[in-house]
């Protein structure tokens, strides 16, 4: 599975963003997908998960900001990121966990897409 990451840039306080991510490969036996992101001398840290079932969860700072969405057909991730502030500056990473009968989860990232946000 490979995911490769878009969307990201530079936006001023209170702007909007669309993160997509694109898989491919063998994109079956999804688990969860979601969005991760790391800001400069930080850890890794959860913004948004997606069961496959669709039942999301987010990280406390972006409720009511953020929206994670996913296009099955097109085997597609987003992040919707609303009223942004300097906080969310980060380097933001796609995640797909796959669970494998017999094998266990298999996780993969992307590559991440930088999201900065000026004061």
């Amino acid at each position: 599975v490979q995911l490769v990451e878009s969307g990201g840039g530079l936006v001023q306080v209170g702007g909007s963003l669309r993160l997509s991510c694109a898989a491919s490969g063998s994109v079956n036996m999804v688990n969860t997908l979601g969005w991760y992101r790391q800001p400069p001398g930080k850890s890794r840290e959860l913004v948004a998960t997606m069961t496959d079932f669709g039942d999301a969860v987010y990280a406390d700072s972006v409720k009511g900001r953020f929206t994670i969405s996913r296009d099955t057909a097109r085997n597609r991730l987003y992040l919707q990121m609303s009223n942004l502030n300097p906080e969310d500056s980060a380097v933001y990473y796609c995640y797909l966990s796959r669970w494998i009968p017999g094998g266990g989860p298999l996780d993969y990232w992307g590559q991440g897409t930088q999201v900065t946000v000026s004061s």
